[in-house]
C-alpha cells in the first residue's frame, strides 16, 4: 500500500472533513480517499459499506459548491480482504470548490499541500477564479455569494422589466455553474466597491467644507451621489429684459453622463475607489481604469465606445440610464457648446479624469477681470441670447416645435433639444404633447 501524499488520503472512517478532502482534490490535481484504511497504511476495513457510501454521496452533493458530483466517482472494494470505500476525484472545471456553508473564502476553500488538506490563501482563490473565469472580471464567479438585490429590484421595478432568476442569467448575473458573478456582486446591496465625494474650499485640495463615501448596489451609489452633487449645483438669476433666467452652475445632462461614465465603464477588478471632487470653480470625475487597449483619446473624443464592462453596460441601457453606447462624452460636450469654458478630458494608464468647469464661476470671474464690450443686451452670455430668442419667437408664434428652434437659431437638433429642456425645466416653457406632436408653449 502506497503512501500519503499529494494524491492519496486516508481514512480509517467516516468523518465530516472528508468533504475538505474531496474539495481539495477537485481543485488541485485530483486525487483517491480510501475509507477503511489507517494513516500508517493498514487496512482495518468498513462495517456498513452501503450506510458509508450513502453519506460520502450525500455529503458531496449537499454540501460542496459548485456541483461536483460529476468529477467524483465513489466504489466499494477490497484491500487485504477486507471491505472498503474508494473515492476517486478529478481535478474539477469550475474551481474553486468550497463548503456550501463557508462561501468563496479560505475557512470555505481547501487545496492539498503535500499529504494534507489545507484551507486555500486569497491568493490562490483569485487565480482559481481567474483560470477557470478567463480575463472577464463580469462573468468571473462573485468571492461572496450571499448576496441580496433590494435596490436592483427597485429599479427594474420601476422601468416595468422582470428581474427574476430566468432575467439574472440572461442578463450574466447568473453563470453557467448557477454561481453569483461579478456583475451580480457590482449591482447586489453587498457591493463594496465605493464612489468616494469631497467639496473643497477654493480651488484646491487643501481645505475640506464636507465628504461622504458611497458603497451598495451601483444603482444606490448612482442616486445617492447624483443627488448630492446636486445639492452644491446652485442656480444663479440673471435678467434679461423683464425675463428672469436661472442658471444651473453645471447643465444636470452633463453631470449625469460624467457620473454615468465613472460607473459604467471604471476597472473594477481594481479595490480604488471612484472620486468626485468639488471644488468652487469645477468637479473633477477620477475613475480607475485608463482606456480600453487599442483606443486613443481622440477615438473617445468622436464617440468610438470599446466597453470594458460590456454586460453592466447593457444593463444600464436595458434600463434607459444610457441611450447609446459612445454618445455620452458627446453629449458632455454638447453642453458646454454655448459657454467659453469647455470641459476637459485627461487619461493616463490606469485612470480617466473628465473635468466639468463651473459656467457661472467663469462667467463671473470675466466680468470682474474685463470691461464689459457693450451695455443691454449684448451683455449677457451667448446662451441667454438664445433663450431670449426661444421665448420671443414662443410668444409671437403661440408655440413652437423643436425645428423652430433649430431654424431661428442655426444649431443642431441636440442643442435645440438641449436649450428647450433647460427652458421647461426652468418654468418658462410648458411642453405639450408627445413624438412627433410635442410643442413648447410659453408659460404666462
Amino acid at each position: 500500500m502506497v503512501a500519503e501524499n499529494k494524491t492519496t488520503e486516508f481514512k480509517r472512517e467516516y468523518v465530516e472533513d472528508i468533504k475538505n478532502t474531496i474539495i481539495a482534490f477537485a481543485n488541485c490535481d485530483g486525487g483517491t480517499l480510501y475509507i477503511g484504511v489507517n494513516d500508517d497504511g493498514t487496512v482495518c476495513g468498513v462495517d456498513n459499506i452501503d450506510s458509508t457510501m450513502l453519506r460520502v454521496t450525500n455529503a458531496i452533493r449537499d454540501a460542496v459548491r459548485p456541483d461536483v458530483t460529476m468529477f467524483v466517482e465513489c466504489n466499494n472494494d477490497f484491500m487485504d480482504d477486507k471491505p472498503i470505500v474508494r473515492v476517486t476525484v478529478q481535478r474539477g472545471t469550475a474551481r474553486p470548490y468550497y463548503l456550501q456553508g463557508k462561501g468563496i473564502r479560505p475557512e470555505g476553500v481547501y487545496v492539498r499541500q503535500g499529504a494534507s488538506t489545507v484551507p486555500a490563501t486569497d491568493v490562490a482563490i483569485l487565480n482559481m477564479i481567474k483560470e477557470t473565469g478567463g480575463d472577464s472580471y463580469e462573468e468571473a464567479r462573485s468571492l461572496n455569494q450571499c448576496l441580496t438585490f433590494n435596490k436592483a429590484a427597485d429599479f427594474f421595478e420601476k422601468r416595468k422589466i422582470e428581474f427574476e432568476k430566468a432575467q439574472m442569467r440572461t442578463l450574466h448575473l447568473i453563470g453557467e455553474d448557477d454561481m453569483f458573478t461579478n456583475l451580480a456582486f457590482l449591482l447586489s446591496d453587498q457591493c463594496t466597491h465605493m464612489i468616494k465625494m469631497a467639496v473643497f474650499e477654493g480651488s484646491k485640495k487643501s481645505v475640506f467644507k464636507d465628504r461622504k463615501e458611497l458603497s451598495g448596489s451601483l444603482f444606490e451609489q448612482l442616486e445617492e451621489a447624483f443627488d448630492y452633487i446636486d445639492r452644491y449645483n446652485r442656480t444663479r438669476a440673471e435678467f434679461s429684459g423683464l425675463d428672469r433666467l436661472d442658471m444651473r452652475d453645471y447643465p444636470p445632462e452633463a453631470i449625469r453622463e460624467a457620473l454615468l461614465n465613472a460607473i459604467v465603464h471604471r476597472d473594477y477588478s481594481f479595490s480604488g475607489s471612484t472620486l468626485i471632487s468639488i471644488f468652487e470653480d469645477r468637479i473633477e470625475f477620477v475613475t480607475i481604469g485608463g482606456l480600453v487597449k487599442g483606443i486613443t483619446l481622440d477615438d473617445i473624443k468622436l464617440g468610438v465606445s470599446v466597453l470594458r464592462n460590456q454586460y453592466l453596460a447593457n444593463i444600464f441601457y436595458r434600463l434607459r440610464l444610457i441611450e447609446a453606447y459612445g454618445t455620452g462624452i458627446l453629449k458632455i460636450n454638447e453642453c458646454y457648446d454655448d459657454y467659453d469654458v469647455k470641459p476637459l478630458i485627461e487619461t493616463t494608464g490606469n485612470a480617466f479624469k473628465i473635468t466639468l468647469p463651473n459656467t457661472n464661476f467663469h462667467a463671473e470671474e470675466q466680468k470682474v477681470s474685463h470691461t464689459p464690450k457693450t451695455s443691454g443686451s449684448d451683455s449677457v452670455t451667448k446662451k441667454q441670447e438664445r433663450m431670449h430668442t426661444v421665448l420671443n419667437l414662443c410668444r409671437s408664434k403661440g408655440f413652437i416645435v423643436r425645428r423652430d428652434v433649430e431654424m431661428a437659431l442655426g444649431v443642431s437638433q441636440s442643442t435645440a433639444i438641449l436649450l428647450l429642456r433647460e427652458l421647461t425645466d426652468a418654468g418658462m416653457l410648458i411642453k405639450k404633447g408627445n413624438a412627433k406632436n410635442l410643442r413648447y408653449y410659453a408659460n404666462k
